[in-house]
This record gives structure tokens, sequence and C-alpha cells, in this order.
């Protein structure tokens, strides 16, 4: 298979398929279409075999002060290929080129994927400071 990633972005349903596929939490059309048209940007990963988009990854914020690297997945059948690096190396060229060297870019890191992301200058912060979340889904 040969796979391809390019600045691209896609469709509310694409990207709510993806998520639930890839064993994110699942978001509504609504929340989807919102997020998507307020990326600063985003990356998808296709299979040219098909032209299927089994992986993607945004970049979102302000694009000035603070930024986050978000929804970095890439289909089961897919993963362990070194497309999450893909992605990443996609968005690591858009901050380079694009985002004050100021700005405070974080992310939050499930499992082993700290491993990658600190290639490209991520670093744990705790105990200096600790992550936290919540959404209104009860």
């Amino acid at each position: 298979m040969s796979y391809i990633a390019r600045y691209q972005t896609i469709e509310p349903q694409t990207y709510i398929d993806l998520r639930v596929n890839c064993g994110l939490s699942a978001k509504t059309v609504k929340a989807a279409t919102i997020g998507l048209n307020h990326s600063l940007c985003s990356v998808v990963v296709i299979n040219e075999d098909n032209d299927e988009i089994i992986g993607m990854g945004r970049l979102i914020g302000d694009g000035g002060c603070h930024c986050q690297v978000a929804d970095i997945c890439i289909l089961p059948p897919h993963q362990g290929k070194g497309l999450s690096k893909l992605i990443m190396q996609k968005l690591d060229k858009f901050i380079q080129e694009n985002i004050p060297e100021t700005c405070y870019i974080n992310l939050i890191a499930d499992g082993e994927a700290y491993k990658l992301y600190q290639q490209y200058r991520f670093k744990e912060v705790w105990p200096a400071s600790r992550g936290m979340g919540y959404t209104l889904k009860k």
C-alpha cells in the first residue's frame, strides 16, 4: 500500500467516522462542523490505492498565543506503519512556517503516543503543570 499525507479539510461525517473507528470519542455533526471550520491546519493521510482517508490530525487554537495538536488518529488496519509520524511532520511544518515562536503548543498523549510527540519537541509538563479537561456531556 502507498500513503500520502496532505493538508486537506474533511467532511464532518468523515471526521466523526474516523474518530469513532479509531477509538476516539464520538462527536455530533454540529460539533464536528464547528470544530472543523475553526481548524488552523488539517492533515489527512490517504491510502493512494483507493483514495480512502485513513487518518487525520489537526492544529487548533488562536494561532498566536495558544495552539493544540488534536485528533491524531489512523484507522486500525493501517496503524504501525509510521503514518502518525507523517501527520506530525506536516503539522510541524505548518507550525514552523506559520505560528509565532512564543506560541504555547500543547497536546494530550494517550498511552505510549508520547514517544512520537517527543520527537517534535513536546515534553511532559508535570509536575509544573497538570492537564485537566471536561466535556458538557454527562
